[in-house]
């Protein structure tokens, strides 16, 4: 009961953090530190990434419409707008698919800490602080997602490549990158979702693999009955709570910037090293 609570809370935490852009590794990371999970270290490292299905799923679940092209209601014109976006998604994830896959393993094992989390934290507050000021008085030319061009999506995919890095956050990166591109904040979070469903999809599916891997190999244990409770409960319950999420987020990014977030993650992340240094 206990490790199922645990998860219940890593959920929590996966909810929120992975839309907002304040980086959900980096929460999950830090947040092991205090609430362990008893778990192997395997099945962790792949935990850490698979709960981000229930995620993906609330994004499929709240833009279903408008990400289906089969859709009866929807005109040709309509379908035709909805395949071209889903290309963008697949030209916009490629960046990141390939530095990923290049360096997965490297980054597990060199920036998967505090102080790399803690330093990301701080250095992406300040960028939103200053992307947000400068971009006060600024018209942007692209207004909702159907605009965005090739060009552009291939730009934020670049921008993706930041997320990588633990604590800078895959949805912070590309919305400060659709900014700075003169992409308007909704249309930028929006498109910053759709490209989550296939980035996400294809890192659990590589962790999963991995994992399986590692078992046959005899590297690892094969997940038992708590730690099978612990994935499906985490799933579950950062599905539901992303739900709320980004809802409030899309209707936040309407009339507020991001400024609020670069404070906390300046905040955040100061705290969190000024702990693991001096206590």
């Amino acid at each position: 009961m206990i490790e199922i609570l645990k998860a219940i809370l890593f959920g929590i935490v996966e909810g929120i953090t992975e839309w907002l852009p304040v980086s959900s590794t980096g929460h999950l990371i830090l947040l092991d530190t205090f609430v362990h999970l008893d778990v192997t270290e395997a099945f962790y490292e792949m935990f850490q990434v698979v709960i981000q299905l229930g995620a993906i799923l609330a994004v499929i679940v709240l833009f279903f419409k408008k990400l289906n092209p089969f859709a009866p209601s929807k005109t040709q014109e309509q379908k035709k707008d909805t395949w071209s976006l889903w290309l963008k998604v697949v030209v916009a994830v490629i960046p990141s698919a390939v530095v990923g896959l290049a360096l997965d393993d490297w980054m597990d094992a060199h920036l998967y800490n505090y102080i790399v989390v803690s330093i990301m934290l701080i250095v992406y507050g300040v960028a939103f602080l200053f992307v947000e000021k400068w971009n006060a008085s600024r018209q942007f030319r692209i207004r909702n997602v159907y605009e965005i061009d090739y060009r552009t999506a291939l730009l934020m995919g670049a921008f993706q490549c930041l997320s990588l890095i633990p604590g800078t956050s895959r949805s912070g990166s590309t919305i400060l990158g659709a900014i700075i591109l003169g992409v308007a904040r909704p249309a930028g979070a929006e498109f910053s979702f759709f490209m989550a469903i296939p980035t996400m999809l294809g890192a659990s599916a590589l962790k999963l693999l991995k994992y399986a891997l590692e078992i046959v190999k005899g590297e690892a244990l094969a997940p038992n009955t708590t730690e099978i409770s612990v994935l499906v409960v985490g799933c579950i319950v950062a599905f539901v709570v992303s739900l709320l999420v980004i809802k409030g987020l899309m209707e936040y990014v309407r009339k507020h910037s991001f400024s609020v977030f670069g404070i906390y993650r300046i905040i955040l992340g100061i705290v969190v090293l000024g702990y693991f240094l001096f206590v």
